[in-house]
């Protein structure tokens, strides 16, 4: 019998290599599906695939607005003031007006309006005894030890023990020294409830490069002559009264009045731009940011809001100032905004994803045949088809020639019906006729 001729090395290496690359470039590959009727699976499947459906749908698309890329604003916003307050303490009457009462006079996007005070006038630095307090209280200048600056004392002390009948320790400070322990109550300024404050903000989307301002279509200088921001008819008004504001974020004016507090106004600008630019609209909501609406405890610790500042002066060669302890409502003005259009990444983004979660029918379902129903030997036969190892051709890997041979019936006699099989394993620099072994 004549040994088949072998393909060298080099020439199997080539073969190789272009039934791989053929394997690769022409072949298509899909798994086996396997048809279950089982009403069981079936509703479970598809309750599944409803629920992911739903949630793509309402969640992804409706809620989340999947379909669309998103910006935020670069804004700037200024504010304005308008209002007299008057006054009218021992006697002493007094007219106060926006640069008297409104603290930075820039118009910031935070600021503050005056609506209580305690002045102590005239103050000069000077030698004099500290307030009549437990903690200043001395019997001796044993009890005032020079050079002290009491954590809440007014100035530096000087040693000695003062007064007549009521001692206390001697400071070098502004004299007289505040005395802030009675609030004025009213407050002073109950007029600022009746002031107006006038916001005007711009923003800039400007990754579409589109441009709003508060002042929409519509608003003209009549317009704001007149109107007063309110909820439900001037929605759109940017000019607000304070004692709206302070209603609107649920405090008291007359209790905030007299301590002060923080009050958020929000602009919120959210924005489909699929719609036409006019429908981009400013929403003002107000928020108390600091102190309890139901505040009722005075004596809790730092409530309300309050600062102080001087002015200074001269006389007769002397420098001298008027401190004021200003009680007052911060008003912090906060721009939120989100702009959004439609863009297919982000919507093909959404699609696949939404296609990826139906997966989870697949899985919950093989979990529900394979391990928990009756005949879940049967319809894991059905899903995994099991196959011995049988021996390949590996000859670049071990340098093993294994290969069968289907010889035609002409080679094999007129006594042969059948083609003989012959199968050689030898490495492929060692082949011998006897080494062949024929199999029916």
């Amino acid at each position: 019998m004549e040994r088949p001729s072998c393909l060298s090395r080099s020439s199997k290496m080539n073969s190789y290599i272009t039934n791989a690359l053929s394997d690769f470039f022409f072949k298509y590959e899909t798994p086996r599906q396997v048809l279950v009727r089982n009403r069981r699976v079936g509703v479970v499947c598809r309750l599944i695939q409803l629920g992911v459906l739903a949630y793509i749908i309402g969640w992804v698309f409706i809620y989340e607005k999947g379909y669309q890329s998103t910006d935020t604003a670069v804004s700037s916003v200024f504010t304005k003031m308008k209002g007299v307050g008057y006054t009218n303490v021992d006697g002493e009457e007094r007219v106060w007006d926006m640069v008297d009462y409104v603290f930075p006079e820039q118009g910031d996007s935070s600021f503050v309006v005056m609506t209580n005070y305690i002045i102590t006038k005239g103050q000069k630095m000077g030698k004099c005894p500290e307030l009549t307090e437990p903690r200043y209280l001395c019997n001796s200048d044993s009890d005032c030890e020079r050079g002290i600056i009491e954590r809440t004392g007014h100035g530096h002390m000087t040693g000695k023990c003062v007064g007549n009948t009521t001692k206390t320790c001697e400071v070098v400070a502004w004299c007289p020294v505040e005395d802030d322990h009675t609030i004025p109550d009213p407050a002073l300024l109950m007029s600022a409830e009746n002031y107006t404050l006038f916001i005007k903000n711009s923003v800039t989307f400007p990754a579409y490069g589109v441009k709003r301002s508060n002042l929409v279509e519509g608003i003209d200088n009549q317009y704001i002559k007149s109107c007063v921001y309110d909820p439900t008819t001037s929605p759109l008004c940017p000019i607000f009264r304070l004692g709206d504001l302070v209603q609107l974020s649920g405090f008291n004016f007359a209790t905030i009045a007299k301590v002060g507090g923080a009050i958020g106004i929000v602009i919120d600008w959210t924005c489909n731009l699929d719609y036409d630019q006019s429908e981009c609209k400013p929403v003002y909501t107000f928020h108390g940011l600091y102190g309890n609406p139901n505040e009722t405890d005075m004596a809790r610790a730092s409530v309300g809001y309050n600062f102080r500042y001087a002015k200074h002066y001269m006389e007769d060669k002397q420098e001298k100032r008027t401190l004021l302890k200003v009680f007052g409502i911060r008003f912090d003005i906060i721009v939120r905004s989100v702009a959004r259009k439609f863009d297919i990444i982000p919507t093909l983004t959404a699609i696949g994803s939404g296609v990826g979660i139906f997966g989870v029918a697949t899985v919950v379902c093989d979990l529900i045949l394979l391990y928990l129903l009756p005949k879940r030997e049967f319809y894991n036969n059905m899903k995994f088809k099991v196959t011995e190892t049988v021996e390949q051709c590996d000859n670049l890997r071990l340098g093993i020639n294994t290969f069968i041979y289907y010889i035609p019936d002409v080679y094999a006699g007129p006594q042969v019906s059948a083609n003989i099989i012959l199968q050689h394993k030898e490495p492929l620099d060692e082949f011998s006729s006897e080494k062949y072994v024929s199999k029916e």
